[in-house]
């Protein structure tokens, strides 16, 4: 990717070393990690029931020390304030061309686990969303997973994890997570998991949307980048990461798509560039 003079976003908390946060407990957090289930408790020893409920850690679990603070200058904060600086400035723009107002997310850097609106986060979730707080939390530890894990290397597929979970504010300023959580609660497993999936697969698409504006606006693309982001779409398939744990996929068990669909709608949202591309729940066709 390339910055060059290009600003740092202002809207990111650093609670590395000191976690915490004081948040209330409460609501429900959606993000690329919650589908690593079956890897989290073969990797990190981590009972999958914790994450897939979002069950409150008892305070002395959680990291507690200094408050939250703004990030320190080192290269990982740099460029995750970059990326952020990025997607505000594409989507301040897009909403704007839409008659809207863009309400900027902030962006918290935690170590192991963290509190939030939506509960206790914790790293072994992978990076999450919580609308209850529009905050994007992230424990930098994943990208090294991303890379030597999942083989899924390079600095555009971190970008594209950021745009990702920022998908998920655009989605929640817009009003489609809250339409969605409501139809989930009223539908069986099978269904609410398919609205699960679209939700994501939608998200990706919105990341593919900031790609193409941003590269437009302001060159931000290098070659092999968007193969970069494809590579990690598909590593964290929910196929790709059930065959790994289990050596076998359930589709009906899917909550963010197969490697081929992530990798599908983030190209489809980069090549449109356009918010109307990403209509993930019209029809059996949008899966």
């Amino acid at each position: 990717m390339r910055f060059d003079n290009s600003r740092e976003s202002s809207n990111v908390e650093d609670r590395r070393g000191g976690g915490g946060g004081g948040l209330p407990v409460g609501g429900r957090s959606i993000g690329l990690g919650t589908i690593v289930l079956a890897l989290v408790a073969m990797y990190f020893g981590v009972d999958p029931s914790v994450v897939l409920n979002q069950t409150a850690v008892a305070p002395s679990r959680v990291e507690q020390g200094r408050p939250a603070a703004a990030p320190a200058n080192d290269a990982e904060s740099r460029f995750v304030r970059h990326v952020l600086a990025e997607t505000e400035d594409t989507w301040q723009a897009i909403f704007r061309q839409n008659g809207q107002q863009y309400v900027e997310p902030t962006l918290v850097l935690f170590t192991g686990a963290t509190r939030t609106a939506c509960g206790v986060g914790q790293a072994a979730m992978g990076p999450f969303y919580c609308p209850a707080d529009q905050k994007v939390y992230i424990d930098l530890a994943f990208y090294q997973e991303l890379k030597n894990r999942f083989n899924a290397p390079g600095d555009f597929a971190q970008a594209y994890v950021i745009a990702h979970e920022v998908g998920h504010h655009v989605q929640n300023l817009l009003g489609i997570s809250e339409k969605v959580q409501a139809a989930r609660q009223r539908a069986g497993e099978r269904q609410a998991n398919e609205l699960s999936v679209r939700l994501e697969l939608q998200a990706d698409c919105l990341a593919g949307v900031w790609a193409k504006n941003a590269d437009a606006a302001r060159g931000i693309l290098e070659a092999g980048d968007v193969e970069e982001a494809l590579r990690a779409a598909s590593a964290i398939g929910d196929d790709t990461l059930q065959k790994q744990a289990q050596g076998y996929a359930v589709p009906d068990s899917f909550t963010h798509g197969s490697a081929e669909q992530r990798m599908r709608w983030f190209k489809r949202g980069m090549d449109a560039g356009q918010l109307a591309a990403c209509n993930t729940f019209q029809g059996r066709g949008g899966l």
